[in-house]
């Protein structure tokens, strides 16, 4: 088995929120992926005394162990309880109601002899690599089912489609929102290899279009997670008319996970 990881924070002077681990059992049987992207507050008004790594730290642990310890739990089951605890270690020093309270999207894939299952909650992305070599991307688009402007810079407009209905789903404070997570199981023998993406890095496809999910599992095969997100920094830093980038950040926290089973 192949497993590859590579994180790069969007600048040097704040640090990375995503997160990210990958675990095998000693009996060679099976594994765990977890990735966080942890969602940036605007001027830091969260709410909460933490920092978001902070929080993707501890959310990731608790996710990477139960994953893990516990393969009777369901993922959506491993999201609340881990979502929970989370919860639990802040719930007395901050204001854990507040809509941007820390938070992250989520990626999870679990695998054994049998099947793989899979959860993926927000606009991180999960790529499966079929026998065939054919590739399905896994994903939780209602970020792009919105209507133009929701997601306005203002936290009122923010305010209005952030876990809520008709809106779109993070992880954050609320156990429940894991049932609004996409889920999945997938016979492994079907499986060749899969990646999980932080949006950062899934930019090289879904920002500048230079190849389809199939293209780019085929970049991560030649090249690897790094090779991945240096060719989006290039992008990124050769769009200096921001004809891609728009009023998006130059550079975002950037994470691949690349697994061959």
């Amino acid at each position: 088995m192949r497993i590859e990881l590579t994180t790069v924070p969007g600048s040097p002077e704040r640090p990375n929120e995503d997160w990210a681990a990958t675990a095998l059992p000693a009996s060679g049987q099976g594994g765990t992926l977890v990735l966080l992207d942890g969602v940036t507050p605007p001027q830091g008004d969260d709410g909460c005394v933490h920092s978001v790594p902070w929080f993707t730290a501890r959310l990731g642990g608790s996710l990477a162990e139960l994953s893990g310890s516990r393969r009777d739990l369901p993922l959506m089951e491993v999201l609340a309880e881990s979502i929970r605890r989370t919860a639990d270690t802040h719930r007395s020093s901050c204001d854990l109601s507040h809509v941007r309270t820390p938070q992250a999207t989520v990626v999870m894939a679990r695998w054994d002899e049998r099947e793989i299952e899979h959860l993926v909650l927000s606009d991180s992305v999960l790529l499966f690599e079929s026998t065939d070599g054919s590739v399905r991307a896994l994903l939780d688009d209602r970020l792009d089912r919105l209507p133009p402007g929701s997601l306005a810079t203002e936290a009122i407009a923010d305010a209005r489609v952030r876990n809520k209905e008709g809106g779109f789903f993070t992880a954050a404070a609320d156990p429940s929102v894991a049932a609004r997570a996409v889920t999945g199981r997938t016979p492994r023998a079907e499986v060749r290899a899969l990646a999980a993406l932080t949006d950062g890095a899934s930019r090289w496809t879904e920002m500048f279009r230079e190849g389809d999910w199939a293209a780019c599992l085929g970049v991560l095969h030649k090249e690897g997670t790094q090779g991945l997100i240096d060719r989006v920094r290039a992008l990124e830093d050769a769009d200096t008319e921001r004809t891609y980038l728009r009023r998006s950040k130059t550079h975002d926290d950037a994470t691949a996970v690349y697994a061959v089973l």
